[in-house]
């Protein structure tokens, strides 16, 4: 009887403890949301400049948060880029970049190695639910996929969506001019499983847009962190039938605009759930637009060049923060990379830094929160392994000679004046040519040889 009286006297006070232990949502850490891109320029949005392409609800967001106009785009080529900004660590370092190929194809037997730590584990490890909804590219065999990645979910394609071309397709060119979802035998897969396949990519938009809505309600009392892949705006380019023949820029525009409507959708889910005060939206692309494609490719504006270069339209990309209560609304001018987002992610939501590798991104909460300013003064621009420019403070050096202007290297801009890369200033800027060959010493002293991943391929292994 004694004992029974104990425990109801301790029952209240045990239960009260668990409850005074929980934390508030004010005391919860803050959660996160990547919506990136795929091949979309840095003019492809109403709020960067271009005049046809109707983005409202990305306009609306770059207003009431921040709109940064140097924001890059880690790499200028898919698989790259994506292992950069989730381990905040460039390529090279993980080997997850190829002169040859440039990304991981559907016979690649290589992906992100398990020595690597993306931000998606790190969180995970500190309580957060984590979901990878849309393109992946960073391996498709088991040990790499998203969920030995740190991801708790996984929806989407393993790969690019012009990978597995079927008899079915006509010549490549013709494919992309009038693209058909059989064209591509493409998996569409929740988790492990394929669900679907030849994936039907007039759908993947929305599909991709309900998958993150879902992930949104089931966690409203959890922290988490959503990336937001997008398949589109690359080739082949598909958009549902509700935004089919809508914008005044053809299929692109269609496309594009699909796209904010997604984002707006995902946004009005935050707001119903209560959750858009507690939540850092994050949208960007992971590299410049693929000029080679015409009108079917994107705009990179008034920058020069596109996807797969070392010009500034290669890797400049939209970069919009939005968080309300949180965010100092403002254009930003400056300097921020995909790369930052591993850091600044960590900072915010309270973790540590791992400390036992060299990581090349830069916490930007400072300038966020408005107390202070981005410690990025350096942009390394890779193509491939080959180390070909660097961007220190407003000069940008070209070590590789310039094949359409006849120039020989070094090149020497100024990107706060000529954004453009028209004038090449080198015979006036030695210094800015030595401090540059000086960083370019001092980052590859910093590199150690890793296993390429991107040259692993099962083709390669059956010539």
């Amino acid at each position: 009887m004694s004992y029974l009286i104990l425990i109801t006297f301790l029952l209240p006070i045990s239960l009260f403890s668990t409850q005074a232990t929980r934390p508030s949502p004010s005391e919860r850490p803050p959660n996160f949301i990547v919506i990136l891109t795929d091949d979309l320029g840095y003019g492809d949005l109403g709020c960067y400049g271009h005049p046809t392409i109707r983005t409202p609800q990305l306009d609306r967001l770059a207003a009431e948060g921040q709109r940064w106009t140097q924001f890059y785009a880690a790499e200028s080529m898919c698989t790259p880029s994506r292992a950069a900004l989730l381990t905040g660590r460039l390529a090279i370092r993980s080997g997850m970049t190829a002169n040859k190929p440039r990304v991981l194809l559907e016979d690649s037997l290589g992906g992100l190695p398990a020595t690597e730590l993306t931000v998606a584990e790190a969180l995970q490890a500190n309580g957060y639910s984590t979901a990878c909804i849309g393109k992946w590219h960073l391996g498709h065999l088991p040990e790499f996929v998203p969920r030995r990645n740190g991801f708790d979910y996984y929806f989407g394609l393993p790969y690019t969506n012009d990978s597995n071309r079927t008899a079915a397709a006509p010549p490549m060119r013709a494919s992309f001019l009038k693209p058909r979802p059989e064209y591509w035998n493409l998996p569409l897969m929740r988790n492990e499983e394929i669900i679907e396949r030849p994936a039907d990519q007039h759908t993947l938009t929305q599909r991709y847009t309900q998958e993150a809505i879902k992930f949104l309600e089931k966690n409203v009392d959890k922290p988490f962190f959503l990336y937001l892949a997008h398949t589109m705006p690359h080739n082949p380019l598909f958009a549902s039938r509700e935004f089919q023949g809508k914008s005044l820029r053809g299929l692109y525009g269609d496309v594009v605009e699909e796209i904010d409507w997604s984002t707006g959708q995902v946004i009005e889910a935050l707001r119903r759930l209560k959750l858009d005060n507690r939540t850092l939206v994050v949208i960007t692309s992971d590299n410049g637009p693929w000029l080679t494609f015409r009108q079917l490719g994107g705009s990179a504006g008034l920058l020069r060049g596109g996807k797969g270069g070392t010009d500034e339209g290669s890797l400049r990309a939209p970069g919009v923060f939005w968080w309300p209560g949180t965010i100092r609304p403002a254009v930003v001018t400056e300097l921020g990379s995909a790369v930052d987002l591993f850091p600044t992610l960590l900072r915010l939501a309270g973790v540590s830094l791992p400390a036992d590798r060299q990581l090349d991104g830069y916490d930007l909460s400072p300038v966020l929160k408005g107390t202070g300013s981005s410690q990025r003064r350096v942009i390394f621009y890779y193509e491939g392994t080959e180390l070909q420019a660097i961007r220190n403070g407003r000069f940008k050096v070209h070590f590789t000679p310039d094949r359409d202007l006849k120039q020989d290297p070094p090149r020497v801009y100024d990107l706060e004046q000529d954004p453009s890369e028209r004038f090449n200033i080198a015979e006036k800027h030695q210094a800015v040519i030595e401090e540059a060959k000086r960083l370019a010493d001092a980052h590859r002293a910093t590199i150690k040889p890793v296993p390429n991943q991107l040259l692993i391929r099962a083709s390669a292994q059956t010539q």
